[in-house]
């Protein structure tokens, strides 16, 4: 599942679209770089090749673009996620990694932990949480996919539990880091409680 994308217009040609994609990577770059407060209109325009008057005439509306840029950063992790799992064929090897993936993400780049929380704790306040609800699903989705042949009692219940543990995870290993093999006990006891 791919996040969707708000703010695309159908009425765009191939030119138009391809330029307002170019603002959504740059917008990517700076919202990486310098996180939600420094992604500006001019920031933007300076790390892309078009003018702040086009960015202005493509997204009318910044939170529109850094949604757009937001979903395009989870759905680049999702897909780097799903990388990871084709590598293995014992399924629960493949959610071990997974879950292993995405810790070593925020470790590896803990400006994107911030991103992450800083963008949620924003739509939340501007009370636009869908585009939470779609991030969340997307990753959600993706571990119940992995549960499901594991033969766990509801795989979506647990994929949710395990998403909330991650998320926890992520604070935590940025305050108190923990070695991945207690993690990983963690995440047996979580989605395995009562299965061999």
């Amino acid at each position: 599942m791919s996040v969707a994308v708000p703010g695309r217009s159908t009425q765009l040609s191939p030119n138009q679209l391809q330029k307002q994609e170019q603002i959504v990577e740059a917008a990517r770059a700076v919202l990486a770089r310098d996180g939600l407060a420094g992604c500006t209109v001019r920031a933007i325009a300076d790390a892309g090749p078009l003018t702040k008057s086009a960015i202005h005439y493509y997204f009318a509306d910044i939170d529109v673009l850094i949604d757009r840029a937001m979903a395009a950063h989870i759905n680049t992790f999702a897909a780097q996620l799903r990388t990871v799992a084709d590598k293995y064929d014992d399924p629960r090897e493949r959610l071990f990694a997974v879950a292993e993936a995405y810790l070593a993400e925020f470790a590896d780049h803990p400006g994107g932990a911030f991103l992450w929380f800083e963008y949620w704790i924003a739509a939340g306040r501007a009370q636009h949480p869908q585009a939470i609800d779609a991030m969340l699903t997307s990753i959600t989705e993706l571990f119940g996919e992995l549960l499901a042949p594991l033969d766990v009692d509801d795989p979506r219940a647990r994929a949710r539990a395990l998403l909330n543990y991650l998320l926890g995870a992520v604070v935590q290993q940025r305050v108190r880091p923990r070695p991945s093999d207690s993690l990983r006990v963690d995440v047996e006891a979580l989605c395995f409680a009562g299965y061999r």
